[in-house]
């Protein structure tokens, strides 16, 4: 049996904000894997004046490659990315599906003002360089037009419908301190995705990017035991 197993990254981001979760499964598992950028998301493109659809469709692009060559098929989305890949498990097989910090709603406006005095808290120790959040702001206001941003909000409301259609085996994951989404949106896709087998964890410590966050034992161990592999790091 060949397995394949394609991950998605989010908004703005690249695929080091899956890299962690990458990296571990390519070194216990012969797996064929797919990390692609999406349109508009690498160092030397630009998000302005791209559509949506782009994403979906690079993303897509790369199941069906999989699924030439692989019997099992898993997708692991991060953020707008587990929109994608749960969007993607309705409309073809996909035997397992994991969501990570997956945008089904908004912005917790509290828990932003909260991260945005830990940043400055840490720019008085000297290192808010060390601050993963800051990192993740920074790169997003050097790729993301408002027109890109409008294009994000498009593909939420457009895809939030398909979590009530998805049948896949799925693992929820969000982090408990999570400055960009409330603990109302995993809990919505929880109740809304239609599979017998569904779990959701959150994190308590983690913030938005949970593969980078003080609880990244954890968030592995729960993914690769997901998948049904050995797990793999000590707590």
């Amino acid at each position: 049996m060949t397995i394949g197993c394609l991950f998605i990254h989010g908004f703005g981001g690249a695929p080091y904000e899956l890299e962690p979760l990458y990296e571990e499964i390519k070194k216990h598992t012969d797996w064929i894997l797919k990390i692609p950028v999406l349109p508009g998301h690498g160092e030397s493109d630009t998000l302005k004046e791209r559509e949506y659809t782009e994403w979906v469709n690079r993303a897509e692009e790369d199941l069906k490659e999989l699924k030439e060559s692989c019997d099992t098929i898993y997708l692991i989305g991060y953020s707008m990315g587990g929109v994608i890949a749960a969007y993607l498990s309705t409309r073809h097989k996909v035997d397992k599906l994991i969501l990570l910090s997956t945008s089904a709603h908004y912005i917790d406006v509290s828990q932003i003002a909260e991260d945005i005095w830990n940043m400055i808290k840490d720019g008085v120790r000297g290192d808010l360089t060390e601050n993963d959040l800051f990192q993740r702001y920074i790169r997003r206001m050097g790729s993301a037009p408002m027109s890109a941003s409008i294009q994000f909000q498009k593909l939420v409301d457009e895809f939030r419908p398909y979590f009530e259609k998805v049948q896949t085996p799925t693992l929820i994951v969000q982090g408990g301190k999570d400055g960009l989404l409330p603990p109302k949106s995993a809990k919505f896709i929880y109740e809304s995705i239609q599979s017998k087998e569904k779990n959701l964890h959150f994190l308590p410590q983690s913030k938005h990017m949970v593969c980078h966050g003080p609880e990244q034992s954890d968030l592995l161990n729960l993914c690769c035991e997901f998948l049904e592999m050995e797990k793999l790091t000590k707590q």
